[in-house]
């Protein structure tokens, strides 16, 4: 972070799936999402991610209308609750669905393809998470893969997405204003770990270079358990340490798992920043 700390926004993941690699099943049961949002509302998260539907390489397709059914009684009684709701989700069914019920923010994996939504996304004025993904090629696939990254800088490859993608929906009348951008993680980058690694430390250039909010989402990805040997469970440190650096770059919002850690974790963070400042 900067001489001035400020803390991002922080992101809670609520997966109503069965088959997320983190926490598949847990939360699939209506009550225990809501109960699970809740929670991570009085940890620290500012914004609930709400996903229906799972997008790691082994998970398998759900349907709109399934990820509809889904979302609708969690989304009802967390924004009764007064939650602040994002939904992740790349079919424009659910994103109109999910706008129709009150969603301040879209997350999509594929960066918001089709054209045919953007003077809704336009009319919403709902912030647009846009994530890049090595795998959005042509025809967007429903689901990332594990493919080896693209030859040559990741961060070439990154900048040149965005640029395709945020020219689009300017054309189709989305205000910038409205777009925050995700380099993607994990497998989104490839299967190893280098290209996240060096899209992590590049988030500062490429904020600077769009000149828009910059989103994060590292909580117990593929690269740090590459990295660091662990499972899923036990993934928790590395995430943090990843999400604390995130930060330090001048990330505008952190995806996590772990409202709470990542919450104390910036406190810390950040009194010492300013404990150095004054020093300084």
């Amino acid at each position: 972070m900067s001489k001035a700390a400020q803390r991002p926004g922080i992101l809670g993941i609520v997966n109503i799936t069965e088959d997320s690699f983190s926490d598949g099943g847990k939360f699939l049961d209506p009550e225990k999402a809501i109960a699970h949002g809740r929670a991570l509302m009085a940890a620290g998260a500012d914004i609930l991610d709400l996903g229906a539907a799972s997008s790691h390489p082994d998970a398998g397709d759900v349907s709109p209308e399934e990820e509809i059914r889904r979302l609708e009684p969690v989304m009802a009684a967390l924004s009764a609750a007064g939650a602040t709701l994002s939904v992740d989700t790349f079919h424009p069914e659910v994103q109109l669905f999910a706008l129709s019920k009150g969603a301040a923010f879209l997350n999509d994996i594929h960066g918001f393809a089709h054209e045919a939504i953007y003077p809704e996304l336009a009319a919403s004025k709902a912030k647009l998470i846009l994530m890049h993904a090595i795998q959005a090629k042509g025809q967007v696939k429903s689901k990332a893969t594990r493919e080896a990254a693209p030859e040559g800088d990741i961060l070439d490859h990154i900048c040149r997405f965005f640029e395709a993608r945020l020219e689009a929906l300017e054309a189709g009348g989305v205000a910038r204003g409205q777009i925050i951008l995700d380099p993607g993680m994990g497998f989104f980058l490839g299967n190893a770990p280098e290209p996240s690694i060096r899209a992590l430390a590049m988030v500062g250039r490429l904020k600077e270079r769009f000149g828009l909010p910059m989103l994060v989402s590292v909580s117990r990805k593929s690269f740090l358990r590459a990295m660091t040997g662990r499972a899923v469970g036990e993934a928790g440190p590395a995430s943090l340490a990843a999400e604390l650096y995130a930060a330090r770059a001048g990330a505008d919002y952190i995806r996590t798992h772990d409202a709470g850690a990542l919450k104390d974790g910036l406190l810390v963070q950040n009194a010492l920043e300013s404990a150095k400042n004054k020093a300084d």
